[in-house]
């Protein structure tokens, strides 16, 4: 009897420690570990895959290295679908699907039923908290379905927490998703300091208050100059060159840069944002959120989003061969590493869980490739949309046929093709036959057969998976290789190709196996695979996969 009693207590003790575990399994083990107290997720914007590589012997031991050393490395992660931009890459990362299903199809883009642009944050519904600017109207409204932080948020009843952070509204916002607690964002100008929408709070908490009256952002408008000695920055191209675009106010992009003087010209407290100190302040803020919002100090796992967007307004203004784009990394690296030492002393070793990855890469400066004789070039998206607007008009003797062209997509008047007798189909593919001969267009497609043809592989597959049938174009085009709509200096991305989809994804901490593999993984995998560790339900919208091998058995 005594035995009987003895056996029932400890699996009744079992039973109770399984509420907070969760279960993993093989064909011969089944193990429980315990859920981490805290899952942060890290989106590094614009970073390529091989600034792991190219910088890491200049990278101290507790960052970077420390994540790919006693983490797990998916070397070949990519996008799966175009365009790769920033509101499209965060929503993707943390919903675990594609443009397709949660209809972030670009940063902004032309709304076919108001007849105006969107921006993928923007409410104007909700008002700003913290400053009086219309830069806190924002909110997910337009994300159509779940991230993984939402739907531990249903799963715990709400009692876990949901913070994101970013110097970007959108940074911010989209990880986090409908159910979080707040986003906070960082607004320059005249203001420096972090803000919320009333879609999250009517206020904001003391402890952002506290952190904005310490007047961090002032402290950063000082001397930019290399971390180390600029001649040991090999890694990158030389300072002085016709490839980057720099700050006005200063004849050359070139080091050291007086961000306090530079300011005046440069739109204030914004000029943080396009350095390696707009990264700083962000890994400040989450360092003050963890404890400002006790994160990871119950039994109910809390998520914290943190991007560093600072790395993407760099690479857009030098270029991603620059010294600016290798010091923002080195320093960087160095954030990372404060974060990690916050979250071990606050949360503990062993109770929290991370993964950092990109929002996508970046094109080599095609003025450099240029000059290296590698195919590169520009294309002239004004030049295009006359061409295109005087062959319609030639050819159909109507005028307004083309309602806008953005985001390489043409969006057509349906009402305009439908008086005038027209099949929307068959504009369509004169449309594609025509724009196939143009300069630099490599490929292109009608939404017709984006709808109706399934595509498995190429080119066309990352575009259908970047398709939304309510919200893109009637024609999709893609441009050659190394060739983009966008200035002679500095870098810029959106495309289907290895530049832009080939980005970072170290997962580490609790539940998180050692090791690494070249095995093709893709970003919708990522929130499965977060879900999959805290045994909740996916996003809804999910079409990724658990990645099996990262997480411990």
């Amino acid at each position: 009897m005594r035995a009987i009693v003895s056996l029932f207590f400890i699996c009744f003790l079992l039973s109770c420690k399984a509420q907070k575990t969760v279960v993993t399994s093989d064909k011969n083990t089944t193990v429980m570990h315990s859920k981490p107290k805290l899952v942060i997720g890290i989106v590094v914007d614009q970073m390529r895959y091989d600034y792991l590589t190219r910088f890491y012997n200049k990278y101290g031991e507790g960052g970077f290295k420390r994540l790919i050393t006693q983490g797990f490395n998916c070397k070949n992660n990519h996008f799966n679908y175009v365009p790769t931009y920033t509101g499209p890459g965060h929503a993707s990362i943390y919903s675990g699907t594609t443009p397709k299903m949660h209809g972030i199809i670009s940063n902004n883009w032309y709304d076919k039923v108001s007849d105006s642009y969107v921006y993928c944050a923007g409410d104007t519904t909700v008002q700003s908290v913290g400053t009086s600017h219309k830069a806190g109207q924002m909110s997910p409204h337009r994300l159509k379905t779940t991230s993984f932080a939402d739907q531990n948020r249903l799963f715990t009843q709400m009692k876990g927490k949901t913070i994101g952070i970013s110097v970007k509204d959108r940074g911010a916002i989209l990880p986090a998703g409908h159910t979080a607690n707040a986003a906070y964002w960082f607004h320059g100008a005249d203001q420096g300091r972090f803000i919320s929408s009333t879609y999250y709070l009517e206020a904001l908490p003391s402890w952002v208050n506290v952190f904005n009256n310490k007047a961090v952002a002032e402290s950063y408008l000082k001397e930019w100059n290399t971390l180390y000695d600029i001649n040991t920055y090999t890694e990158s191209g030389s300072d002085l060159n016709t490839f980057e675009g720099g700050f006005k106010g200063k004849e050359t992009a070139t080091f050291p840069y007086d961000l306090k003087a530079l300011s005046k010209d440069n739109r204030g407290y914004d000029i943080i944002k396009a350095t390696p100190y707009g990264n700083s302040i962000v890994a400040d803020f989450a360092i003050a959120a963890i404890t400002g919002e006790q994160l990871g100090q119950d039994d109910f796992t809390d998520v914290l989003t943190v991007s560093f967007s600072s790395t993407d307004y760099v690479g857009h203004n030098f270029g991603v061969n620059s010294k600016e784009v290798q010091d923002t990394y080195l320093r960087l690296d160095k954030d990372i590493e404060r974060l990690l030492t916050a979250l071990d002393d606050k949360v503990g070793q062993g109770n929290y869980t991370l993964f950092l990855s990109s929002d996508h890469g970046a094109v080599e400066v095609p003025s450099y490739l240029q000059s290296v004789k590698i195919p590169a070039g520009y294309f002239d998206a004004d030049d295009f949309k006359n061409r295109l607007n005087e062959t319609m008009i030639f050819n159909h003797k109507a005028e307004k046929l083309i309602k806008n062209i953005s985001n390489n997509q043409v969006f057509l008047d349906r009402k305009v093709i439908k008086d005038y007798g027209l099949n929307l189909a068959q504009v369509q593919q004169e449309i594609v036959n025509t724009i196939i001969d143009y300069p630099s267009i490599n490929k292109a497609y009608t939404a017709t057969s984006m709808s109706n043809t399934e595509f498995s592989n190429g080119i066309e597959s990352l575009l259908q998976k970047g398709y939304n049938q309510k919200r893109s174009g009637d024609v999709l085009f893609v441009l050659d290789p190394a060739v983009i709509s966008y200035s002679k200096t500095g870098s810029t991305h959106g495309s289907a190709l290895n530049y832009d989809t080939h980005v970072p994804l170290l997962f580490y901490g609790n539940g998180i196996q050692k090791g690494s593999t070249l095995q093709h993984t893709t970003i919708p995998d990522i929130a499965p695979t977060m879900s999959a560790l805290l045994g909740i339900s996916f996003p809804n919208g999910a079409t990724g996969k658990p990645l099996e091998f990262v997480i411990q058995k």
